[in-house]
């Protein structure tokens, strides 16, 4: 069980669970961290993704994307997109797993829980202010801000020899965490089609006491804006050479 297709599905499982497990522990009534805050919520999905890259490098994805709009990024800035599906499906199919054993960790809450758009608001995003094209916009700047800063962390042009060992991925998920407390009010910060969408798609699925729609009418942006931003990103990267 080490190669690059288990390495993306296992990490962005992880990333997913711990990840909508903060949102539940902040959302769902009766959990000890009820209404933590804002706070709260980017803290928890930084070292979510923290948690995610160690465990991906450590089963076979040195590259550790996670994320549809990274590993697309990554095929534009490289020429090279002979794993952009496979990869691909692992992180849809490691978001859906993982937001289904989150939802099998806070079972007893869902039912204490009245409110169908909070139990949404915990497997995926929506825009705090309802404008379809603002929110697209906002998805596609907050993951430019991911690949291009991602990608300066492990450029030449930061040192010689890039992060010290260890240090790139806590950099990462420090990165996540501004992205969160500085863009992130406006949409929920998918900036990852598989965060998004695999949960959405266990919140349809899953026989989660009073949990209303899934909101599939606004299902599309956390899918397109990320894909949209993470493809501009690649190419500047492409022509940039970092």
């Amino acid at each position: 069980m080490h190669s690059h297709w288990f390495g993306e599905f296992i990490g962005t499982l992880v990333l997913v669970l711990l990840g909508n497990g903060v949102n539940a522990g902040v959302t769902l009534r009766r959990s000890y961290a009820a209404d933590a805050g804002w706070m709260v919520v980017t803290t928890g999905w930084a070292l979510a993704v923290l948690c995610g890259v160690l465990t991906a490098q450590a089963f076979g994805s040195p590259g550790a994307n996670l994320n549809p709009a990274i590993t697309l990024s990554a095929a534009i800035s490289s020429g090279n997109y002979s794993e952009l599906l496979s990869l691909w499906s692992a992180q849809m199919l490691g978001a859906l797993c993982g937001a289904s054993l989150m939802a099998l960790h806070y079972a007893p809450h869902w039912s204490l829980t009245p409110d169908p758009a909070a139990k949404l608001g915990v497997f995926c995003t929506n825009g705090a202010v309802h404008h379809p094209a603002a929110n697209f916009v906002s998805e596609v700047i907050g993951t430019m801000v991911l690949v291009i800063v991602a990608g300066a962390i492990f450029s030449h042009g930061v040192s010689d020899n890039g992060p010290a060992p260890g240090l790139g991925q806590w950099l990462v998920g420090s990165l996540v965490w501004g992205i969160g407390l500085s863009l992130g009010g406006t949409t929920g910060y998918a900036i990852n089609p598989a965060r998004d969408l695999g949960p959405r798609i266990a919140h349809a699925l899953l026989p989660i006491p009073g949990k209303g729609g899934s909101n599939w009418s606004y299902a599309a942006i956390p899918v397109m804006g990320p894909l949209v931003g993470g493809g501009l990103a690649g190419l500047l990267l492409h022509f940039a050479k970092l």
